[in-house]
């Protein structure tokens, strides 16, 4: 029923092929770090743009919360005007109260993983952040190891990571903003850590405040709550999604006034 391949084949193909595409994201336009629905979007913009996107997960799953919401109760819910997205993505939705909608959780977030990667950004997860490559007073990429390195015992384990460059750099880490502390603990940048939970307030200054917090590195989703002190959204995510599409259009708008590349239409803030 099947065609005869062997073990060794298999092998070969995972290997030849990882190695292959993987060698050529050495050195990319963008690199994303963290794969939930802001990093998601933002790669799918991007990459739709014409840019070299590579995103870096530090999970075996590519969504973040976007596959569970709040309370492990996947129904995902949006404020207007996030049904613009909703529609562009073909998520199915239905609006629940005046400007509020809601949606499917492993629906939506299997649409926008496959949008994103049908956009031509690249996706490489069970890998974790470590570091910035900084140069030039500037951020110009990362330094990641696999996941399971750090999950070891520090007195078994001593592999080193490896360097990926790239022009810019994005933080979607989520509230954690791993690579923004990665400054901060340098005395590069100086954070705060975002606040109690104000729905209402939280998704409008999250999107307001997306952009580049230190030259080369990008905030967006979450991570912009923990470096500017903003209150805290729960579970609805159309700041998530605004966010990371404003961020994309910075990039594109800052890169294309140095280079020339070809860019898609997309839908503006």
């Amino acid at each position: 029923m099947f065609a005869k391949i062997s073990e060794a084949q298999i092998s070969r193909a995972i290997v030849g092929e990882f190695t292959k595409w993987f060698n050529e994201y050495i050195t990319s336009d963008v690199i994303i770090v963290g794969a939930g629905p802001s990093g998601l979007i933002a790669g799918r913009d991007l990459a739709n743009a014409g840019l070299k996107t590579l995103i870096i997960e530090s999970n075996n799953y590519i969504g973040g919360g976007f596959w569970v919401g709040g309370y492990f109760m996947n129904t995902l819910t949006f404020r207007a005007p996030a049904d613009k997205i909703l529609n562009e993505l073909k998520i199915p939705h239905k609006e629940v109260e005046d400007g509020l909608f809601i949606t499917d959780g492993p629906t939506a977030c299997s649409k926008l993983i496959s949008a994103a990667c049908d956009s031509g950004a690249k996706i490489l997860n069970l890998t974790k952040f470590d570091d910035v490559v900084y140069r030039n007073n500037k951020v110009e990429g990362a330094v990641i190891n696999w996941s399971p390195v750090s999950a070891l015992p520090r007195q078994i384990t001593c592999v080193d990571p490896i360097a990926l460059e790239s022009k810019v750099v994005i933080d979607a880490t989520g509230h954690d903003a791993w690579v923004a502390k990665s400054l901060e603990k340098r005395g590069l940048l100086k954070m705060q850590t975002f606040g109690p939970m104000d729905v209402n307030t939280s998704e409008d200054q999250v999107v307001e405040k997306t952009g580049e917090i230190h030259p080369g590195l990008y905030a967006i989703g979450m991570a912009v709550s923990t470096v500017y002190g903003i209150p805290r959204m729960g579970p609805t995510f159309a700041g998530m999604l605004f966010s990371g599409r404003k961020a994309a259009q910075q990039i594109i708008k800052a890169l294309s006034a140095t280079e020339e590349f070809f860019r898609k239409e997309v839908v503006t803030v």
